[in-house]
């Protein structure tokens, strides 16, 4: 394949025409690459003639624009009078010269709509109060510059065109756009005027970041913020969300329906992969397709284990649509079709905390509380099993015996990112309150190590989860996933049903 490196002469130097005009570094020293030839001038002189003209209209504003400007109001209300510098971020090396797709910085993302790399937002202080909007772009020069095919990072004939600065005004809807080639000038200006305060979104662009020096707690504040406001979702989020939920149960149903013919983990993981590539952007984070014993490691991705009958595959998974708000669900699947007697003791002790811990999830209550309700019932369960001598006990803080069995808490906030919000503050998160907007999982598990003395043999191997999507309401809370069956006999019927609608 054709890899992206920077194109120009070897022996002679290149005409100035094919320099390239994008402000981000390319290959030093310049060079084209290690399997490619340099264009000679002629060819330089013949690819810069007779294009068509471009059609140089203004795109449509981007849909939910007015959304996206509200947040940048609202950033703007917490920080009145001071520079707020949000960068999107860049490609990320996968290989040598090969990068990974693209995926923007969150909080970039959730104040402007724009999927671009390379992209920083400006809030720039106003004189009457309020922030002006400053969208910072790669240019887009068209047929009028070389590097539209010499430039194998940004040259729209290797990668794609850019929308380029005054199509980026009108779409994402903002007060200014500039090129990218501007902001370098434009952020020393504010590293010398000692009277405007500057707080930065660190560690998303290296070129912001030594640019303006550091101010640890100011930037800390500005990315407890954002995630802060992240924290309640608005209707257009929660609509955003349920399509990737509703997706995300047709990919577990694309599963179902191939898991018959599937001899690996990696068959489930590629089959679920598709709905997300072919429905959304992507997946949300990496599948967890874990079968038989590997239930029982909480992050398993390598996904290369057998799938074998009368073991249970636990498939932890989500779509990120294309607006990039992601799904992240859970369902522990007998194999074969049918739960083993042990394996259903241990799926509806689960399926029983679960059910008290999205009770527990309500206005009012601590982020907690429904952790510690599921922590309960599985302490519970345990004692009756036989593998805790004494729930109460193990219940204890400076005990907590049942984590060798349970391994983590229920619930994360959900959105943009699988793990959401993960900079705001522990008391407006973890030790905070539940509000109406808030979308959390509920996700409780047991886990028994094939190696674990402390459990009957006939437990040993399995490992269970159920997780589910939650929006919390002004009286309580839905599930956003609650069409997913959840029950043992239920999802037993659900197999059975895609089985029999596969063979039609």
């Amino acid at each position: 394949m054709t890899t992206p490196s920077e194109a120009s002469a070897e022996a002679s130097p290149q005409p100035a025409a094919a320099q390239p005009v994008t402000s981000e570094p390319q290959a030093a020293p310049a060079k084209p690459a290690s399997h490619d030839t340099v264009p000679p001038p002629a060819l330089l002189d013949f690819m810069m003639k007779r294009w068509k003209p471009s059609n140089r209209k203004l795109p449509p504003k981007l849909k939910h624009a007015e959304a996206f400007r509200a947040r940048r109001q609202a950033l703007s209300k917490l920080f009145p009078g001071e520079t707020l510098v949000i960068p999107t971020g860049h490609e990320k090396v996968r290989a040598n010269d090969t990068h990974y797709r693209f995926r923007p910085g969150t909080d970039f993302y959730y104040l402007t709509g724009n999927t671009e790399p390379d992209c920083v937002l400006v809030l720039q202080p106003q004189e009457g109060g309020g922030h002006t909007d400053l969208l910072f772009v790669e240019p887009n020069p068209g047929r009028s510059d070389a590097t539209f095919f010499t430039d194998r990072v940004k040259g729209e004939l290797w990668v794609g065109p850019r929308l380029g600065v005054k199509e980026s005004q009108a779409r994402y809807a903002v007060d200014e756009a500039r090129g990218l080639p501007e902001l370098k000038d434009y952020l020393s200006g504010l590293h010398g005027a000692v009277s405007r305060p500057t707080r930065v979104l660190r560690g998303f662009s290296a070129k912001v970041d030594d640019v303006l020096p550091a101010q640890a707690d100011r930037d800390k504040a500005l990315a407890q913020a954002l995630s802060e406001l992240r924290l309640l979702k608005d209707a257009q989020e929660i609509r955003e969300l349920q399509a990737a939920i509703d997706s995300t149960q047709r990919g577990f149903e694309d599963v179902i329906a191939g898991l018959k013919g599937a001899k690996t983990e990696r068959t489930v993981e590629g089959i679920f992969n598709l709905r997300a590539r072919v429905e959304g952007n992507d997946v949300g984070y990496g599948t967890i397709a874990a079968a038989g014993a590997h239930a029982c490691v909480l992050h398993w991705t390598r996904n290369d284990g057998p799938v074998k009958k009368g073991d249970l595959l636990l498939l932890d998974a989500g779509v990120e649509g294309n607006s990039l708000y992601t799904a992240d669900i859970t369902r522990t699947l007998p194999v074969s079709g049918k739960f083993s007697k042990e394996q259903r003791e241990i799926y509806e002790l689960v399926l029983e905390a679960q059910e008290q811990a999205i009770a527990a999830v309500k206005p009012g209550n601590d982020f907690m509380e429904p952790n510690r309700v599921a922590m309960r019932v599985l302490a519970a369960g345990l004692e009756r099993l036989g593998i805790l001598p004494n729930a109460e006990e193990a219940l204890k803080d400076e005990h907590q015996f049942y984590k060798r069995y349970s391994l983590h808490n229920v619930s994360h906030m959900l959105g943009l990112d699988v793990h959401d919000c993960a900079q705001a503050r522990q008391e407006a998160y973890k030790y905070g309150k539940l509000k109406a907007g808030m979308v959390l999982t509920v996700e409780p598990g047991l886990y028994f190590q094939t190696d674990d003395l402390t459990v009957p043999a006939r437990y040993r191997g399995i490992g269970v989860r159920i997780e589910d999507d939650v929006v919390v309401t002004a009286r309580g809370c839905k599930v956003l996933s609650g069409a997913i069956p959840r029950t043992a006999k239920d999802v037993e019927a659900w197999m059975k049903r895609v089985w029999a609608k596969a063979k039609k």
